[in-house]
């Protein structure tokens, strides 16, 4: 997910007349069956390039697959309380949305009218500027404005969090520099989000750290890496066809989803970042089915 990429998403996808060749022959299902100790839901990127031609058409293949919960960021061609109508539409409600940090540190009233008119309880910004190597001076004034930012939208009843995004796992005297932005963010106004996948590419240890800090990770984008796929990367980005079905990858999803039970996760959203995402959701769908947490 390279963030250009996010950012763009987030600032609003065009939406478009194309027609939706596939949804006319989604079978309608029942609410995908699982054992998450939560909600699950999808994250909206997953499905851009659908999103980018046909709105409503994608957003009702999301409910075709059982949905009724959705993560989003841009608002496509609607303002905030109509595009909380059109989901309401296809029987799907937004708790979660994520945007730009520099739209937090910009127009954070603006932000907080978003999520409220959208129904959001939790808002978070996934990539924290940085040019080069992601270093100390970066945590040091990310977390300053993460501190702020909860501060300000825990005053209007809404939840900020980060998430988190690979990068933030080189060394510092706490550990790595995803312990010290823990260490210095007040746990009541900052809540993160584990991007298994992120976490993985960038070395770190989902499991690990769902059970070094309970109560930290209250959301969670579920994500497989691909076997081969190189761990330890500090870019913070990765090929979009390294994202693959759950089940399929490196990571021990067991272990981890045990480890989200114990720390207090309370927000699944399935994320595929694949250029093919609408063929592999239904392989996910089906492997959290069938897997005991």
């Amino acid at each position: 997910m390279p963030y250009p990429s996010r950012r763009q998403f987030l600032h609003g996808v065009a939406a478009g007349a194309a027609a939706f060749p596939f949804a006319a022959g989604i079978r309608s299902l029942a609410a995908p069956k699982h054992q998450l100790p939560g909600i699950l839901g999808l994250e909206l990127y997953t499905l851009r390039h659908l999103m980018a031609k046909d709105v409503p058409g994608t957003l009702k293949l999301v409910k075709d697959w059982g949905f009724e919960d959705v993560e989003g960021g841009g608002l496509p061609g609607k303002t905030a309380a109509e595009f909380k109508a059109l989901l309401g539409q296809y029987g799907l409600r937004m708790q979660s949305m994520l945007t730009g940090y520099e739209t937090l540190r910009d127009k954070l009233p603006s932000v907080v009218k978003d999520a409220k008119d959208t129904g959001c309880s939790y808002v978070g910004t996934a990539w924290i500027p940085h040019q080069g190597p992601f270093t100390r001076q970066h945590v040091d004034q990310a977390a300053t404005d993460f501190a702020a930012w909860g501060k300000a939208l825990a005053g209007e009843g809404l939840q900020f969090f980060y998430h988190v995004h690979g990068y933030e796992f080189g060394t510092s005297p706490d550990g790595t520099l995803l312990d010290t932005l823990m260490k210095q963010s007040p746990q009541k106004d900052v809540a993160f989000q584990m991007d298994v996948f992120w976490v993985m590419r960038g070395g770190g240890d989902p499991a690990a750290l769902l059970t070094k800090y309970p109560g930290r990770f209250l959301l969670m984008h579920l994500k497989d890496i691909a076997k081969g796929t190189a761990l330890g990367d500090p870019t913070g980005s990765a090929p979009d066809e390294t994202s693959v079905p759950l089940g399929q990858g490196q990571v021990n999803w067991p272990a981890v989803l045990k480890a989200a039970k114990a720390g207090g996760t309370k927000m699944f959203y399935i994320e595929d970042e694949h250029p093919k995402a609408e063929d592999q959701v239904p392989l996910t769908l089906k492997y959290l089915e069938n897997l005991a947490v």
